[in-house]
């Protein structure tokens, strides 16, 4: 319904608490921004490993009776939006399998750009597939591992992949987390009441009232169990390449992500691109809910006053029946509508976090010159969105993004602005900590991970033309 790249996954886990499975459940409703698709727990009561996952949203999908049958005090839980697979109830994570070592369980957020050439090498040593998903691939990948114990076949299946991954898995008795040597995806820390907890965000901690201990470091792999927690950095080492749309777009803004507060980062996002992209105009409105912090930003810095122009309906559900020809723009109608008072008469500063088609801005901006504005500045706090991602975000092909095929006068022209502001991928660089730690492939086509020969030739990732 919105022109937006599509959250990635959330990953919860708790070990050593008698409500593992429901302090799992408020994790991912925490988590749930980061996907709507399905949801899952696997828990553990140190013999037997437990499983609940359905489609749907999390809080329709787990009620009391469902969470009995999740016992333990270890448990690990997956929200879905898929990057790699169909939208099936077989695509539903965490997966859970018997294998020779016993049982075990994965929470995979991420994308593994040689997942196919891995399935089809597994597939012809015989491994069958129950799923499409990629993260299958490491199960086979373990399973098939000739090391010892369970810790080193992690290790080893993981040093058959490329691309990005944060990982909870679950045997009967130990809860492991792994993040990728990039450290593409978030994966956090921390503590309640004795016992360890994990998840993608922050914002997770806080509604259980966990206490944030530290990152999971790029690289990092953390074992718990009866004996304690153990970190090791089983794998090569690799520059960090952190995913700069999680403070974008993705995170929540109440969140720690990379060690920094999302809001406060957004906010000066806001800042810079009125230091590089002002124009004199008579309000400032953001496109809610994710364009407020950088709209604020953007008020502060200015001096232009601060409004909100547009209000966004909470309560719209993922399917409708749309009225096709009787109401025009029905899709953005039914999640936004203008303040009329707010923006009649008036030069407006509409502050968005990116433009992906294009599509969605041009109807609001319609929407906002139909509700009286005079004026109209397009402002947005991301630089342009040139090329696709392939490291867990669900992302159109080059050809659908608006950026790799217009200028950016012809974004301003298509989607009928008075004027169009990017803000620079220096101005990005300028705002973040450690700005060579993050991973801007989408803005300038630069992947830290190299793809597979024939994905290049499909995708045609590099032709430029």
């Amino acid at each position: 319904m919105f022109d937006k790249f599509h959250e990635e996954c959330g990953v919860f886990g708790v070990y050593g608490h008698p409500d593992a499975s429901n302090l799992t459940y408020l994790g991912l409703y925490a988590l749930q921004h980061r996907g709507q698709e399905s949801a899952g727990i696997v828990s553990s009561d140190g013999k037997v490993l437990y499983s609940e996952k359905s489609m749907g949203l999390v809080a329709d999908i787990f009620d009391e009776e469902r969470i009995k049958k999740l016992p333990g005090h270890l448990a690990i839980g997956h929200n879905r939006y898929s990057t790699t697979g169909e939208s099936t109830s077989m695509n539903i994570q965490p997966i859970r399998v018997n294998f020779a070592l016993g049982g075990l369980a994965i929470a995979h957020n991420g994308n593994l750009v040689n997942a196919g050439i891995l399935k089809d090498e597994l597939e012809a040593y015989g491994s069958i597939f129950q799923s499409t998903m990629d993260s299958e691939v490491i199960i086979h990948l373990i399973a098939q591992s000739r090391m010892a114990n369970i810790h080193d076949r992690i290790v080893d299946a993981l040093g058959h992949v490329q691309g990005s991954y944060s990982l909870l898995l679950i045997t009967e008795d130990e809860l492991i987390g792994v993040r990728d040597p990039h450290g593409f995806r978030p994966l956090v820390l921390g503590e309640l009441d004795g016992a360890y907890v994990f998840a993608s965000e922050t914002c997770a901690f806080d509604l259980i009232e966990a206490t944030y201990i530290r990152e999971i470091e790029p690289g990092e792999m953390v074992v718990i169990n009866d004996k304690g927690l153990r970190s090791s950095f089983p794998f090569t080492r690799a520059e960090p390449s952190h995913c700069i749309f999680e403070f974008i777009y993705f995170a929540r803004p109440d969140s720690m992500v990379f060690g920094q507060n999302v809001y406060t980062i957004r906010k000066e996002f806001g800042k810079q691109l009125a230091r590089e992209a002002g124009v004199e105009a008579d309000v400032v409105i953001p496109v809610p809910d994710s364009g407020l912090p950088a709209a604020l930003g953007y008020a502060e810095e200015s001096g232009i006053p601060f409004d909100t122009g547009l209000i966004r309906n909470h309560y719209v559900g993922r399917t409708f029946i749309e009225p096709r020809q009787s109401i025009r723009h029905f899709g953005v109608k039914i999640k936004l509508n203008p303040v009329r008072d707010a923006l009649k008469g008036k030069r407006v500063i509409i502050v968005d976090d990116s433009i992906v088609r294009g599509t969605t801005s041009k109807k609001i901006i319609k929407m906002i010159r139909n509700a009286g504005a005079t004026e109209i500045h397009m402002r947005i706090s991301s630089p342009p969105t040139v090329y696709p991602c392939f490291y867990g975000i669900d992302t159109p092909t080059r050809q659908e993004l608006i950026a790799s095929t217009h200028s950016i006068e012809e974004i301003r022209k298509y989607i009928t602005a008075d004027t169009i502001g990017y803000l620079s991928l220096e101005g990005v660089q300028k705002v973040v900590q450690r700005p060579l730690n993050y991973c801007v492939a989408c803005f300038d086509g630069e992947y830290p991970v190299p793809f597979p020969d024939e994905m290049i030739a499909q995708l045609g990732l590099f032709d430029k033309g």
